[in-house]
């Protein structure tokens, strides 16, 4: 099958993730793939790495004259390599890739939604999604509701793909836990809870340093660690600094900055935690963690309501609900084990094959 999978992301998120993710999965299948993204990006550094075939449009200008020539290069690559599915990730090169699929350039056309905004009910986004769109695709239950209660889309037309992770990567490693922890300092005693992403505000890194400030004096007679599995972005190393001093963590504290072995250090968590305040309608952190073995609880945000049961996730934003939490994972070993049960039902259904079998079958039901 010939595919473009277009993702006009500059930076290196779950969005870019989950097309690229799928781009190598269908290349490692035997299919034409065509990556298009915009140029000088994370997302094409990434691309390249991952050994993908890329091409880089700006797709995301609005100057009239790179307009005309980014316009040109789409037709260009339409008729050179002749797309029997386009998959558009984002929206803003959605609208054209629509208006070449109503022109009859001979492709289907497919928008997979996994930013965390739901689409405006207007007019023009309805006709957009059910009459130009050969299909939508939504990464959790609440962009999936608002398709169909609000945009009035018909369900044979949306599709809920969750996305998968690499089974064979993502496994719990002894041998890289046991590496890690006497890295940072961990011993076999230690209760280690772990929390896997950027620093960012949205990740939610200053709720959890106070929530587990409270959970320290509700476990008694345990050794407690924080390890954060991740490095600066949006937030800076010294502002997560003042929040641990602040909170007189500092001391129980690892710091691992960008990680050569992301499996290692999840395995060396004994808990692990989302503790975002929006966003993760896809939550690439939360699938590699539950893949290799960890009980995770987390917050009630985008999509994890999907991937975990109702005992484990708390309201975004509150630090005593959370401490709760954290504190009943820490003392409850049978509550440990419910949660690695859940998880082990959840991921029989989001490996790497079963992503790439649920797009295939919409690919070909289009077509």
């Amino acid at each position: 099958m010939r595919i473009f999978q277009v993702i006009n992301v500059r930076w290196f998120n779950a969005t870019s993730w989950y097309a690229l993710y799928l781009n190598k999965l269908l290349q490692d299948a035997g299919h034409e793939v065509l990556l298009i993204t915009v140029p000088g990006s994370e997302t094409e550094e990434k691309a390249i790495e991952m050994g993908l075939n890329v091409k880089t449009i700006e797709l995301n200008s609005a100057h009239p004259h790179k307009l005309i020539k980014a316009c040109a290069q789409v037709y260009s690559l339409i008729k050179k390599y002749k797309p029997q599915v386009v998959n558009c990730h984002r929206g803003e090169a959605f609208f054209w890739w629509g208006i070449l699929r109503k022109m009859g350039m001979g492709y289907k056309l497919v928008r997979t939604r996994g930013d965390q905004r739901l689409p405006k009910s207007d007019f023009f986004n309805r006709y957009l999604h059910s009459k130009v769109a050969d299909a939508v695709v939504v990464t959790n239950k609440r962009m999936a509701d608002h398709f169909l209660n609000k945009m009035e889309l018909a369900e044979n037309r949306l599709w809920l793909i969750h996305g998968g992770v690499d089974s064979d990567k993502f496994c719990f490693d002894p041998e890289g836990r046991q590496q890690v922890r006497e890295k940072y300092g961990f011993s076999e005693d230690d209760v280690v809870i772990g929390m896997l992403g950027r620093f960012d505000r949205v990740k939610g890194q200053k709720e959890l340093i106070e929530a587990l400030a409270k959970t320290r004096n509700n476990v008694h007679g345990k050794s407690i660690k924080l390890f954060l599995i991740g490095f600066p972005t949006a937030t800076s190393k010294h502002e997560v600094d003042t929040w641990l001093t602040s909170n007189g963590l500092t001391d129980i504290t690892a710091i691992s900055g960008k990680c050569e072995d992301v499996t290692a250090c999840i395995s060396a968590m004994d808990i692990g935690v989302i503790a975002s305040l929006w966003s993760e309608t896809i939550a690439r952190a939360a699938l590699e963690i539950m893949a290799c073995e960890i009980p995770l609880i987390s917050t009630s945000v985008g999509v994890m309501p999907d991937l975990l049961p109702k005992e484990a996730l708390v309201p975004p934003q509150d630090v005593n609900q959370l401490s709760l939490k954290l504190t009943e994972a820490i003392n409850d070993p049978e509550f440990r084990e419910k949660l690695l049960t859940e998880h082990k039902r959840t991921m029989s259904q989001l490996s790497g094959e079963d992503f790439l079998k649920r797009t295939m079958t919409l690919y070909q039901g289009i077509l």
